[in-house]
């Protein structure tokens, strides 16, 4: 028998049509992201914010920034995913609670801080790229937690990065690295579309 996580991720959907009548109450909103927050990070750094944009009048101005595309209104919520830049300073802060269950040693977590911080304080790439990828990994989390909850979901990159920053106040050091629309679809969404070959996209050496 298959394992339900197989058909999870072998089921789910890009999608593009919501139920626009669909609401997500608040604690459904906190158990997506809190489900999302277990994806892993570099150092345990957690460099990452959700905004559940789910107000009509939010959502109209986020589809705005997002070149009037329909699904970000029409869904239950859109999130706004950010990845934040690392700071090597909050490590400490998020590891306390580990090192107080004795199973990591306090001269580990500081030399995590002291890596971290010789990785990315001098390298913006680095910490972008750090920022980015903490955000999809998170992203990616929710959309499965979505699917689990009988829910859809639209990853999008299609909107003004810059306005969305400006208009729904991110603080210095957020990248808003995609859109994402949950709730329940609606009739006219494709199943999940070919995959390539395995040839085509594995070596093992």
């Amino acid at each position: 028998m298959q394992h339900p996580a197989i058909t999870l991720i072998e089921r789910r959907i890009s999608a593009n049509h919501f139920d626009p009548t669909h609401v997500l109450a608040d604690v459904r909103i906190e158990e997506l992201v809190r489900l999302a927050t277990r994806a892993p990070t570099a150092y345990n750094l957690q460099n990452w914010r959700f905004i559940a944009v789910r107000t009509p009048t939010a959502k109209a101005r986020l589809r705005e920034l997002a070149f009037g595309q329909v699904k970000v209104s029409d869904a239950a919520v859109t999130f706004i995913v950010c990845g934040q830049l690392p700071e090597a300073a909050s490590l400490r802060a998020r590891l306390h609670p580990f090192v107080e269950t004795g199973l990591m040693p306090a001269a580990m977590a500081a030399a995590w801080q002291d890596s971290a911080h010789a990785q990315y304080a001098d390298d913006p790439e680095a910490a972008r790229d750090e920022a980015i990828r903490s955000a999809t990994l998170g992203a990616a989390t929710l959309i499965y937690a979505a699917e689990a909850m009988g829910l859809v979901s639209g990853p999008m990159v299609g909107f003004d990065a810059d306005a969305v920053i400006r208009e729904f106040g991110l603080a210095k050091g957020e990248v808003p690295a995609m859109l994402l629309p949950v709730g329940r679809g609606a009739p006219g969404n494709w199943p999940q579309k070919p995959r390539r070959s395995l040839a085509e996209v594995l070596e093992i050496s």
